[in-house]
């Protein structure tokens, strides 16, 4: 492999321009096939062999046909070298320094069953029978696991691809069917048309016995009349894709305007596949979907489910042009896709569903949360992070790429004005469509759109580790902000702290006295601000920028009082940063206690959601430390949910709001888990109605969660049994989601073994395998005897889940990332001292981080929480 300063890539010998693409004898049974590539090239140097991208492929010869020349030039020698992923083909005599060509090789491969390239999905068809469907995953570098390619995001090229597929099979790819003829044998060969310009992560293909809804984008498209927008499903499924395609075609359409260019293929196809290692994955014109995230039944699917279509939908249609049509450079810019995706995605849902506060969910767990409470550990990384090698990208595909660079673009966007800011975007994508680009290159486009030096104060956000803490002291008609990194285990180095963040206040009008400057951003360590009217000010408005504030005791309290003057994402953000502050030791968890107590009245879903969170890690962390501690934090939870879920009932009224209902579920939980006896009684009463068959109405669809969590948590071997023929048997599309989650709330310690023994069977499938993981570790009786699991069974775990390293890291991080005690950090370290822990060790070090952070917080804290639940909490 070529090696330069920043990444190891293919030698530049050659440049792909074209694939030809075809796949012939599909063996369903051995789940083998056979292809043929013709790759069209440019020669840029001589060289006497060609290196290319190949894994699990068997190649067989084949030959190089130089445009311009007399005869062909053999392939000599195939080398395949497994660790590097590279073929090497040598050369009879060598190729020239200029001029085209064509490389065609023969190859085979295997339909493997580990959700990465060319791979089977098992699922149960409309008879009740086991069947598979067909389709590939090549995000990032799976693409040459199906065939033999230049696997690297700038070596973009032109796809002609056809296969060949039993006559009762529907096959989909990027582009239209152009050709499909019957060969025989029950055979027919399905060609597509061409593929633009494109990197090879992006080319997908499904076949199997499909069916789909069809409806058409409003508006026209230049020459093309109105696409076709389709969602495709294993027969029995396709009217659960509905609620999908009707955001589908609404958000093309919004997407074509607000970037102010037109979407550039013909069709757009999503399609649900019944094992899959992500959410969902954005292969041009081809998008495909685990279940969960694309189908929907406005009967029996719990309504959260919609929330998560919609924006999974719009999240992967925002990649058709932020990712597809302009690619980022270099696997290290990853965040250009995904940041930028999540933030517009977000956007887009706002757009259409104003009644959800989608920005108010994004300020909570759902989001900004979730990026603070990776990226306030040591182990976290930059936005954009060095990948000298491709292998390793799987490891930052993660909440940093992911949710701080939406945070930061959310940020930067308000700053610059979403509009300014959408303008810059569009010129970003006319200036390098169908070609790579960089975050220079978008900096310098936003920069030309807004007047001003973009790259001058993001910089720091994007190379820079972490993110700042403002601490704030008051005086009289000013106040002093200090910022510095911030780090969950309050232990920040000044080594560790050398970053000066540009930092935007986002202070509002009222926050300053009349005629005084208003100051807009801290570029500074340290910084007096004048004329601040110390009445009513707050800093970071709508929790528009990525930092977290540290206010004085005396005015956290003040805000809470004024809290109903607040948006619902400032009244978020207050809890979550008193609850990180906590954490850190650079606040009081007695100071946090006191402010959640005053917000029993509070009626948004979304702030209940922060409160219930931040209230269920402080009970998680110090459930070990003592049993009065665990029993005050415990009925302190129970007197402040009361009131508000004994208002909210049961029952959901016709017309109700989408986030009464979510607010129900989430009350009734909470008070079900803190031990509220008439709702535990009734939620056992429903549950034994639905569950014996008698009546299947006595639970609501959005309370299938809340009803089996509390039976399961209050009962024992009957309800076990239950809640796991309801896994067995569902059809519901979130049920066996559902019932895995509920299942980990098991406390008898037979009961929990059967439930780790069920989570590595074959009857729960890989790509689930990290809910009953999350729901073990999240309860208190069960994430012991967890890690215990894993410790005997480490052979089998892993042998299961590194076929993809994805699943292995995020099932580790899930299962072992809640203790609150050094010796379980120990043990952990210890007991990977001596395995391989490549492809997941950067998740080894955020366990390790975020076990230390908790450990410290219950050490240092522990005695005054104490204290404080005997004084404050009546038994």
């Amino acid at each position: 492999m070529a090696s330069t300063t920043d990444r190891e890539t293919l030698p530049s010998d050659v440049k792909p321009v074209h694939y030809d693409l075809d796949l012939i004898k599909l063996d369903l049974n051995a789940f083998t096939y056979d292809g043929r590539v013709r790759i069209s090239l440019e020669f840029k140097h001589q060289a006497s062999s060609i290196s290319l991208n190949c894994k699990e492929l068997s190649l067989s010869g084949g030959r190089l046909t130089v445009d311009d020349s007399d005869g062909d030039i053999t392939i000599s020698e195939i080398e395949c070298n497994k660790k590097t992923e590279v073929a090497k083909l040598s050369l009879e005599r060598p190729i020239p320094g200029s001029g085209t060509g064509v490389l065609e090789i023969n190859f085979s491969g295997s339909i493997n069953h580990e959700m990465a390239g060319f791979y089977r999905s098992a699922y149960k068809n409309v008879e009740g029978k086991d069947d598979w469907m067909f389709s590939t995953q090549f995000e990032s570098c799976d693409a040459r696991r199906a065939f033999p390619c230049f696997d690297e995001p700038n070596l973009k090229a032109t796809y002609d691809f056809s296969i060949t597929v039993p006559e009762n099979f529907t096959a989909l790819s990027n582009q239209p069917v152009k050709e499909s003829k019957s060969v025989g044998d029950g055979l027919r060969k399905v060609s597509f048309e061409r593929v633009p310009k494109m990197s090879t992560y992006l080319l997908a293909w499904a076949c199997g016995e499909f069916e789909y809804v069809e409806d058409f984008t409003d508006r026209d498209y230049d020459g093309r009349g109105k696409l076709p927008v389709r969602v495709y499903t294993t027969k029995g499924l396709k009217e659960q894709g509905r609620f999908a395609l009707l955001n589908a075609k609404k958000i093309v359409d919004y997407f074509s305007e607000i970037f102010h260019i037109d979407y550039p293929l013909p069709k757009v196809d999503l399609l649900a596949v019944h094992e899959f290692s992500h959410g969902a994955m954005e292969n041009w014109g081809l998008i495909t979907y685990r279940t969960t995230a694309v189908l929907f039944d406005e009967k029996t699917s719990d309504s959260r489910y919609k929330n998560r279509v919609a924006y999974v939908v719009a999240h992967e249609l925002a990649h058709q042009w932020f990712g597809n049509l302009v690619t980022m450079d270099w696997w290290s810019e990853l965040w250009l896709n995904e940041g930028f995706a999540t933030w517009v995605g977000w956007y887009a849902i706002d757009h259409f569903y104003p009644e959800w506060d989608v920005w108010g969910q994004f300020v909570t767990q759902e989001s900004l949360q979730t990026a603070f409470a990776l990226d306030g550990l040591r182990g976290s990384h930059p936005i954009e992070v060095p990948v000298k090698n491709a292998l390793d990208i799987d490891q930052i595909f993660d909440h940093i790429s992911y949710l701080k660079g939406s945070g930061t673009i959310r940020m930067l966007s308000s700053h610059l004005g979403v509009e300014i800011f959408l303008l810059g975007v569009a010129r970003y994508l006319k200036k390098h469509a169908y070609g790579n680009a960089t975050t220079v290159d978008l900096w310098a486009a936003l920069s030309e759109e807004a007047k001003t030096d973009v790259a001058a104060f993001m910089s720091n956000w994007i190379k820079s580790i972490g993110f700042p803490v403002l601490t704030v002291a008051e005086k009289s008609g000013h106040i002093i902000l200090q910022q510095k990194r911030f780090l969950s285990t309050g232990d920040v180095k000044p080594e560790e702290d050398q970053t000066t963040w540009w930092v935007p206040l986002f202070l509002s009008e009222k926050s300053f006295t009349a005629g005084s400057e208003n100051i807009t951003a801290l570029t500074s360590k340290e910084a007096i601000i004048k004329g601040i009217n110390t009445n009513c000010y707050k800093l970071n408005n709508n929790q528009n920028g990525f930092y977290r504030v540290n206010y004085p005791a005396e005015r956290l309290v003040k805000l809470g009082e004024m809290r109903k003057q607040l948006s619902i994402a400032d009244r978020i953000g207050l809890i979550a940063d008193a609850a990180a502050m906590a954490l850190s030791g650079l606040g009081s968890t007695t100071g946090l206690l006191s402010f959640l107590a005053a917000l029993k009245d509070e009626e948004s879903y979304l702030v209940w959601a922060e409160l219930i969170e931040q209230l269920g890690k402080l009970r998680s962390v110090f459930s070990e430390s003592s049993q009065e501690i665990r029993d005050g934090l415990k009925k302190f939870t129970l007197d402040l949910v009361t009131p508000a879920a004994e208002k909210i009932g049961w029952d959901y009224g016709e017309g109700e709001g989408f986030l009464t209902g979510r607010l129900r579920a989430l009350l009734i939980s909470a008070a079900g888990g803190s031990g509220h006896k008439g709702i535990i009684a009734e939620a056992q009463r429903r549950f034994k109605l639905y569950t014996s068959g008698k009546d299947k109405s006595a639970i609501h669809p959005n309370l299938r969660l809340t009803v089996f969590r509390i039976a399961i948590a209050e009962g024992g071997q009957e309800e076990y049994d239950a809640v796991l023929n309801e896994y067995l048997s569902t059809s519901a599309v979130d049920g066996k989601e559902i019932c895995l989650s509920a299942l980990g709330r098991v406390r008898k310690p037979e009961l929990i073994q059967r439930f780790l023994e069920l989570m590595m069977s074959d009857k729960i499938k890989t790509q689930d395998k990290h809910t009953p993981a999350i729901s073990l570790s999240n309860n208190i009786h069960a994430r012991h005897a967890l890690w215990e699991f894993i410790k005997k069974n480490w052979g089998t775990i892993y042998n299961q889940l590194s076929g993809n390293m994805v699943v292995l890291d995020r099932f580790l991080k899930n299962s072992l990332n809640k203790f609150a005690s050094l010796d379980v950090k120990e043990d952990i370290e210890k007991f990977f001292a001596d395995k391989d822990t490549h492809g997941y060790e950067k998740g080894l070090a955020i366990i390790g981080d975020s076990i230390k952070g908790n450990a410290n917080w219950v050490q240092r804290d522990q005695e005054d929480v104490g204290k404080w639940v005997k004084e404050h909490v009546k038994a």
